[in-house]
């Protein structure tokens, strides 16, 4: 494999990723996002902890989906992530499904 080939599979890859991503956005309520992750949940739990003078915070997510190509599943039940950089959750506003014939 040739370094084109490689970054062809890859760019399809992150390709597919978005697609899934945005298919899949509808089904959350919360978008997380950390210095390493994106993930999308349902319940969200952040809990800032301190020890010997850091802080750091503990996510506890419910219901979620992982944005990281590497996975082979990224819909997860329940993750427990902790990180010592700033956390962003940002809530999604309710989008109204639409039903057509086709």
């Amino acid at each position: 494999m040739n370094r084109e080939d490689l970054e062809r599979y890859e760019n399809d890859h992150e390709l597919a990723l978005f697609k899934e991503y945005r298919d899949v956005l509808p089904l959350f309520k919360y978008v997380v996002e950390t210095e390493r992750r994106l993930y999308l949940a349902n319940q969200v739990d952040v809990q800032a902890r301190s020890t010997g003078g850091e802080i750091f915070f503990e996510l506890t997510l419910s219901d979620a989906w992982v944005w990281d190509v590497y996975r082979s599943s990224r819909f997860v039940k329940n993750v427990r992530v902790v990180t010592f950089r700033d956390v962003n959750v940002e809530e999604l506003p309710k989008m109204d499904l639409e039903l057509t014939d086709q």
